[in-house]
């Protein structure tokens, strides 16, 4: 057996082969439980390389020993197995390879994100890298760890699950997963809870209100013509959001005025809380084009024929969200418009909603 000594900043791997059984973990039981020679005339802060060679075509069980250098002096040693042939008698070096801590940066908490652009795509180099790097992040003390992996890389879930990692969200391209370090509880915010929702009051001039029959709906709810309505996507306004809507859903083109009331429920879909939110619009165009994905029918409805729904009548939501609408349009209460704000907390500009009187004539209830 050859024993080379390097130099390097980074933490070395070697491999000891031999039948039928592995050897130790630690370097010091080596000549005794592997049962081969090697010269101990070497000095090696940083780490060391064993190399053998096999001459029958046989299966070897072999030990990987992880060197990393913490300190000067000391060593710390890790192991685990891989089989590895020998063929026709050929020399088989076992490969060498550099452990190194996972490219990352720190959060603002005192924890760290792993750069998912340089995560190993083979799961026998992730392994020891992972291990390797959450026992760095200890000794450095670092709280939360952020581990996003691609749909490409699902195949390093299980390593990491099986190092401590759990699943935090998903999404169609990936899955995070996080490491809390510190004892106690675990002080990384949760997955998103709500998803938001928004609903459109469109009316016309001649008091006719923009209104839908939905192909999909409960039983409850067939033969109901209601508002255009549908979820906000990632990183939209609301007030954007309903605009897209209703155009998607009707085609007709509109302009957000406010919202005018929002309801906050919970234990909806997938057990997450739901934010609707119900805007009055005012249309800039009037030819309906009827979405066949999502709607049956689409038509201008007289408020008045729209209110006197038998659905509507019925329940107390729908009905109270009609009354607070028609006071809208009598002026007799106030919705929340929208207002960019920069905020010097994070430099960022903000949606912030709220309401103002531009006429005294004007009596805001909701003031």
């Amino acid at each position: 057996m050859e024993l080379k000594s390097f130099s390097s900043n980074s933490v070395s791997t070697f491999e000891v082969a031999h039948v039928g059984r592995s050897s130790s973990s630690l370097l010091s039981s080596f000549r005794h439980k592997v049962g081969v020679r090697f010269s101990t005339q070497f000095k090696c802060r940083r780490g060391l390389f064993l190399k053998t060679y096999c001459a029958s075509d046989e299966t070897y069980l072999a030990d990987k020993a992880v060197i990393s250098s913490v300190g000067s002096d000391n060593l710390a040693v890790e192991t685990s197995s891989h089989h590895i042939n020998g063929i026709n008698g050929s020399s088989s070096s076992f490969y060498h390879r550099n452990l190194r801590v996972l490219d990352a940066f720190d959060d603002d908490y005192g924890g760290v994100v792993i750069d998912p652009n340089r995560i190993p795509a083979n799961p026998y180099a992730f392994a020891p890298v992972l291990r390797l790097s959450l026992s760095q992040w200890k000794k450095m003390g670092k709280k939360g760890i952020w581990l996003k992996l691609p749909l490409e890389k699902s195949d390093l879930v299980p390593i990491a699950v099986k190092e401590g990692f759990q699943y935090h969200h998903a999404e169609p391209g990936y899955v995070m997963l996080t490491y809390w370090i510190p004892e106690g509880p675990c002080m990384l915010p949760a997955n998103a809870s709500h998803q938001v929702g928004v609903g459109g009051f469109v009316i016309n001039d001649n008091n006719e209100v923009l209104v839908v029959q939905e192909k999909h709906c409960s039983p409850g709810t067939s033969g109901l013509w209601k508002i255009p309505t549908g979820f906000i996507h990632e990183a939209e306004e609301i007030y954007t959001g309903v605009v897209r809507e209703v155009k998607e859903e009707t085609g007709i083109e509109t302009e957000f005025i406010e919202v005018i009331a929002f309801r906050h429920a919970h234990h909806l879909a997938f057990e997450k809380s739901d934010l609707f939110f119900i805007c009055m619009l005012r249309p800039l165009s009037s030819k309906i084009i009827v979405d066949d994905l999502e709607v049956e029918a689409a038509k201008w409805m007289p408020l008045a024929e729209f209110v006197e729904q038998p659905l509507i009548q019925e329940d107390s939501m729908f009905k109270k969200i009609i009354d607070i609408f028609v006071a809208r349009l009598g002026k007799r209460y106030c919705g929340l418009s929208t207002h960019q704000i920069v905020s010097k907390f994070d430099g960022r500009t903000s949606s912030l909603y709220y309401n103002v009187i531009d006429n005294q004539d004007i009596n805001c209830v909701g003031n």
